[in-house]
């Protein structure tokens, strides 16, 4: 039975791991509460599942230019200090979400402002994070620290929401999300302050990775060529781009639940912690995860398995079942997700970590906003069913396709890595 559950050895073998991994998860329910209480914000400002959308367009566009550049930094530089100097602008994005609420400054504008600052602190600090994992826990323990990871992620998308919408449903305001969310990324502070330094490390024969665009080249120049690396991106976008229905879940919540304000409030946390809720179920249960051997297989199959959830979600309209069905497509994210970040921290050498680390950020969380901006675009002009129904069959055929062209992921061997 204990091999069933979640393994805790970099818990116990690793006093950084373990100061990182308690702070990422405490300060992520933090910043799910804002993730609510922005969309909420908006769909009050403008009624439309469009505008909530084009939330994701801003959150993506510093994305993808700071989370390249990040990654060459986090190769170039200490990375503890990366992450600390980037984890203290989120915190100061925090309290300006805090302090457009308290002022009242009902615009659409300034909130889209702050998400994309948020983002692109977000970006450069993201693969330092990621990147520093192998350098804290040894080979052999980054499946399972990948899980616990992973664990503390959907403690975040699943206690967030909801408290943003019982704060939100009993206050009236989403100040009180806000504030919490300053509190809890201060902790993330902290725990970058706690970390050894972490200096490059440059292999014989090799010269020290510099910032700069060059270096987001030799990047890439690396990634040529490499079938398994790239498809652990291709595949998390097909299943993001098309299957992620997050954008349109307050329109879902006011159209198809409907009920008072503090109603729809409600019914948003909840359909926004579902996913998480069951990735975090997934995670408790990930002992199993460690022992398998054909990684790529089981990426490919997890995002079957989101597809066709997301395809039913779709289609149904009794709440309970509408949640089960979101946290079975959670589940089965939280699989792919293990493996893609195992595979990529194993396949790739330390010089280029940061670098690839930066490509993964732009894809990991770049995807789902364009995913929002995919959905709310296609929901503005056929409905909320159709966008969620078409995104979920598209996420299948896109995953399986993908998987004949390049059928060598399928034989990925987890004890013998190979990028």
């Amino acid at each position: 039975m204990a091999r069933l559950f979640a393994d805790l050895t970099p818990l116990r073998v690793s006093a950084p791991y373990r100061r990182l991994w308690a702070a990422l998860g405490i300060s992520n329910v933090g910043q799910q509460m804002t993730s609510v209480a922005v969309g909420l914000q908006v769909w009050d400002l403008t009624n439309s599942s469009f505008m909530v959308g084009l939330v994701g367009l801003f959150q993506l566009v510093p994305l993808v230019g700071f989370g390249l550049y990040g990654g060459t930094l986090s190769d170039a530089f200490d990375r503890r200090m990366v992450g600390m100097v980037s984890a203290a602008g989120l915190w100061l994005c925090s309290v300006a979400f805090l302090a457009q609420s308290l002022a009242g400054w009902q615009n659409v504008a300034v909130l889209y402002g702050v998400v994309a600052c948020a983002s692109a602190f977000f970006a450069v600090g993201n693969p330092a994070r990621q990147a520093i994992i192998p350098r804290i826990v040894s080979p052999e323990l980054l499946p399972s620290a990948n899980a616990l990871g992973m664990i503390t992620w959907n403690i975040g998308f699943t206690l967030g929401p909801v408290l943003a919408g019982l704060l939100v449903a009993a206050t009236g305001t989403v100040t009180t999300a806000y504030a919490v969310d300053v509190v809890a990324f201060g902790i993330v502070v902290w725990a970058m302050f706690r970390l050894p330094s972490l200096p490059p490390i440059v292999t014989p024969g090799s010269t020290r990775p510099r910032a700069g665009w060059a270096s987001v080249r030799e990047g890439f120049a690396f990634l040529r060529g490499k079938h398994n690396l790239q498809m652990t991106f291709y595949q998390d976008m097909i299943a993001m781009v098309f299957g992620m229905p997050r954008a349109l879940f307050p329109a879902i919540a006011a159209n198809w639940y409907g009920g008072s304000v503090a109603d729809v409030a409600l019914v948003l946390g909840l359909l926004s912690a579902a996913p998480a809720a069951g990735a975090l179920v997934s995670g408790v249960f990930s002992g199993p995860l460690g022992n398998v051997r054909w990684q790529g297989r089981a990426i490919v199959g997890a995002i079957v398995v989101w597809g066709a959830a997301v395809t039913a979600f779709g289609l149904v309209r009794w709440l309970p079942l509408a949640l089960l069905l979101l946290a079975v497509a959670g589940a089965a994210d939280n699989v792919s997700a293990v493996f893609r970040t195992t595979i990529l921290q194993a396949a790739t050498p330390d010089e280029y970590r940061g670098r690839l680390q930066g490509v993964f950020t732009v894809v990991v969380a770049g995807g789902p906003r364009l995913g929002d901006l995919e959905a709310g675009t296609v929901a503005a002009l056929a409905g909320e069913t159709f966008s969620v129904v078409s995104g979920g069959l598209a996420c299948i055929v896109g995953s399986l396709g993908l998987a004949a062209k390049f059928p060598e992921f399928t034989r990925y061997d987890g004890r013998h890595p190979v990028p």
